[in-house]
C-alpha cells in the first residue's frame, strides 16, 4: 500500500497551506481595492511571511502549469485589428534593446563596484531577465547564488509593487478600472471556446520545447494562441477566476523565493538590492517616456514592455489591467531570446582575466 507521502496528491497537500495565505492575501487587497489585488495580495503576504522566518512551499510544478495558461491568455489579445500594428513595433523593440545594454552596464557596474560582489556574482546578478537560465548558468561558476537569486527575486518585487504608483504617476491608465466586477467572477467560456484555449495551451506547451523558446512554458501557448487568435479561428478568451488565480500562483512564486532569508544575515546583500532595482526602474521610466515619444505608444505599455525581466509577472500585468498585452508580451519574448543567445559568449568574455 503507497505510503501517504508517495501519494500525487501529496504536494498539493503541502502546498495548500501557502495557497491559503496567497489567496487570503489577495482576498483582503481585493477588498481595500489595493491596484493588482490578487499579484501584490499574494506576493506581499507570502514575503512577510517568508522573511519572518516560516518556510512556505513553492508552486513547484503548478507553477509551470500557470505559465501555460498565462501564455494562452496573453496570446488571446494578439487579434486580427493588430495586424497592421506590429510592423511599427520595430523603433520601440529597438529602443527596448538599447535600454537592456544599459540596464544591464550599470547593474554589473553596480553589483562589483558599490555592493562589492566579486565579478562572476555581478555578471549573473546584473543581467536583466532570464532568472532561470541565468541561475542555471551562475551554478557552473563561482557566483554567490544566494546574491544572484536574491537580486533577481528583489528586483521583481521592487517592480511589482511599484507599477500601480508609477503608472499613475505617468498617467494614461486607470487602474480602478480594471480590477472586475463581482458579478463576473462566475462567467465561464462555452465549450468550443474552452476546447480552442486547451488546444493552445497543449499545442504551445509541445511547439515551446520542439524549438527550444525560451521560457517555453510561456511563450510556446502565447504563440499557438496569438496564431488561433490573429487569424480569426477563435476569440475564446479566459475567465477573470482563473485569471485571478494565476496572479495568486505569480505572487507566491515570487515571496517564496525569500524563504530561509534572515534580515540581519543578508541585510547589506538586500539594501544593494534594493537599490539596485530602483535604478533600473528609473532607466525604465525613462525608457519608457523616450519609446512613447519615438513611437506614440502608451507610455504605460512602454513602461511594462521595457522593465527588466519578470516576463511572466510583467506579462501577467499588461493583461490584467489591460494596457497592450500583446504589445509587451512581445517585447519581452525578445529581450529572452537575444539574452538566451549572446548571454553565454557574453559571460565568457567578461569572466577572462584582466591581463
Amino acid at each position: 500500500m503507497p505510503s501517504p507521502a508517495a501519494s500525487p496528491i501529496a504536494p498539493l497537500l503541502r502546498f495548500l497551506p501557502t495557497l491559503i495565505l496567497g489567496i487570503a492575501g489577495g482576498a483582503l487587497a481585493f477588498a481595500v481595492n489595493l491596484p493588482l489585488p490578487w499579484l501584490l495580495g499574494a506576493m506581499i503576504a507570502t514575503t512577510a511571511v517568508s522573511m519572518a522566518g516560516v518556510r512556505l512551499r513553492s508552486p513547484g510544478r503548478g507553477r509551470k502549469g500557470v505559465l501555460v495558461v498565462i501564455g494562452v491568455m496573453l496570446g488571446s489579445a494578439f487579434t486580427p485589428e493588430l495586424s497592421g500594428d506590429l510592423g511599427l513595433w520595430s523603433l520601440s523593440l529597438a529602443v527596448m534593446l538599447v535600454a537592456t545594454a544599459a540596464m544591464m552596464a550599470f547593474s554589473v557596474w553596480f553589483s562589483q563596484r558599490i555592493a562589492g560582489h566579486s565579478r562572476e556574482t555581478a555578471l549573473y546578478a546584473g543581467v536583466p531577465g532570464g532568472v532561470s537560465t541565468v541561475t542555471v548558468m551562475a551554478m557552473a561558476s563561482g557566483a554567490d547564488l544566494r546574491v544572484v537569486g536574491m537580486t533577481h527575486a528583489v528586483r521583481i518585487l521592487v517592480l511589482l509593487v511599484a507599477i500601480p504608483p508609477v503608472l499613475q504617476a505617468i498617467g494614461h491608465v486607470d487602474l480602478g478600472s480594471a480590477t472586475p466586477d463581482l458579478s463576473q467572477w462566475l462567467w465561464l467560456p462555452g465549450p468550443v471556446d474552452t476546447a480552442w484555449l486547451v488546444a493552445a495551451g497543449v499545442g504551445g506547451l509541445w511547439l515551446g520545447r520542439w524549438l527550444r523558446l525560451p521560457n517555453a512554458l510561456l511563450f510556446g501557448p502565447a504563440l499557438v494562441s496569438a496564431a488561433l487568435h490573429l487569424s480569426g479561428v477563435t476569440h475564446a478568451a479566459v475567465p477573470p477566476t482563473l485569471l485571478a488565480l494565476a496572479q495568486v500562483l505569480i505572487g507566491i512564486s515570487v515571496g517564496v523565493r525569500f524563504a530561509g532569508t534572515s534580515l540581519a544575515q543578508v541585510g547589506h546583500a538586500l539594501v544593494m538590492a534594493v537599490g539596485q532595482a530602483l535604478v533600473l526602474l528609473a532607466l525604465a521610466v525613462v525608457a519608457a517616456w523616450a519609446g512613447h515619444l519615438l513611437t506614440g505608444y502608451s507610455a504605460a505599455a512602454a513602461l511594462l514592455a521595457y522593465m527588466p525581466g519578470g516576463a511572466p509577472e510583467l506579462s501577467l500585468v499588461a493583461l490584467t489591467l489591460g494596457i497592450d498585452p500583446a504589445f509587451v508580451t512581445t517585447h519581452h519574448l525578445l529581450r529572452i531570446s537575444v539574452l538566451v543567445l549572446i548571454l553565454p559568449g557574453l559571460l565568457k568574455t567578461l569572466e577572462r582575466p584582466e591581463s
